[in-house]
């Protein structure tokens, strides 16, 4: 099958999707690239184009060359021409189940997770109760109406929107004052509220393999620049620091693997996925499960996947294998 990345999109996220395009071209350069822009055109462009994009994560890219036409005209073509799409793209409808459910109905393959297990993790309230029933620790929910209570009780609180990356809108409630941002926020998107917990901030890579086993990658403390790990702190910030294999006692790093393959597996997650967590004084508590998570040069998943030993040119081929199989199917 021809093989075409997919990147750009809609999403907050478009710019991180750019970094992750650029990585994959370098690992797949005979595939071909379709940018899928923010007013929904896609455009066929060159690997010089795509690569003589310097700032990424800062500048939005600007395509050029062959216009595909709307999104679904491009997924027509991807049917028609037997494509199979490797997803660079995160957040928003490229990774809400939207994009997943248009491709499965024309049976065009990609990589990563199907319409129904993407639509569930990207909810990050339904994903918590999933976890939950796997056996996952996860933190309780604040309604909006009880936070003024609640922050009361635990003293501080954090707000992220339910339904998107939390690189992106996230606040730290301090005070009541805090929760006027929240409820301005709240009118154009439903956010969550949890307890805030104190501890350090990890991740955990899941990887299927080609017999269809789990393997839950080396787990990665991430020590976030001051003001949380934000879009800054992980795209821009010089001082972040991101510790593969992460610096944890042998049975936290154990659970929190087991956990992410656990998250994984009652989601119905395919190819892979990266489960981040807060390791408290008592142990992991899980927080939201990617579905597409980044794959720039600097992203966590192909860190974790370089910490296991496996090339990255590999773990794509794999994926490929695993999209050609599920459309057989």
């Amino acid at each position: 099958m021809r093989q075409t990345i997919l990147f750009g999109g809609t999403s907050k996220e478009r710019l991180v999707s750019v970094a992750s395009a650029q990585a994959l071209h370098a690992a797949l350069p005979d595939a071909e690239l379709w940018f899928w822009n923010d007013d929904d055109s896609v455009h066929a462009v060159t690997a010089e184009a795509l690569l003589a994009h310097a700032r990424p994560f800062e500048e939005a890219f600007q395509p050029a060359g062959e216009t595909i036409g709307p999104l679904v005209r491009a997924l027509d073509r991807a049917a028609s021409e037997q494509r199979l799409l490797v997803l660079g793209l995160h957040g928003g409808v490229a990774e809400n189940g939207e994009l997943q459910a248009m491709c499965e109905l024309r049976g065009v393959p990609f990589t990563g997770s199907g319409a129904a297990a993407s639509h569930l993790a990207f909810d990050k309230v339904a994903a918590k109760r999933f976890a939950a029933i796997a056996g996952v620790r996860a933190p309780a929910g604040i309604a909006l109406a009880d936070a003024e209570a609640a922050l009361a009780a635990h003293g501080r609180l954090i707000a992220k929107p339910a339904r998107d990356g939390s690189s992106y809108g996230l606040f730290f409630i301090n005070a009541k004052q805090d929760l006027v941002a929240v409820r301005n926020a709240a009118r154009t998107e439903d956010y969550l509220i949890e307890p805030f917990v104190s501890g350090i901030e990890a991740t955990c890579g899941v990887l299927e393999q080609a017999d269809g086993s789990l393997l839950a990658l080396p787990p990665i403390e991430i020590v976030p620049a001051d003001g949380g790990f934000d879009y800054t702190a992980k795209y821009l910030a010089k001082s972040t620091q991101e510790i593969c294999p992460g610096r944890f006692a042998p049975q936290i790093s154990a659970t929190i693997m087991d956990d992410a393959v656990k998250a994984h597996r009652v989601m119905g997650c395919r190819g892979y996925s990266r489960s981040d967590f807060i390791v408290a004084a008592d142990g992991p508590i899980f927080l939201e499960t990617n579905t597409l998570p980044g794959l720039t040069k600097a992203s966590l998943y192909p860190k974790a996947l370089q910490a296991q030993g496996i090339a990255f040119v590999d773990f794509l081929h794999g994926q490929i294998a695993l999209a050609e199989r599920g459309v057989r199917r």
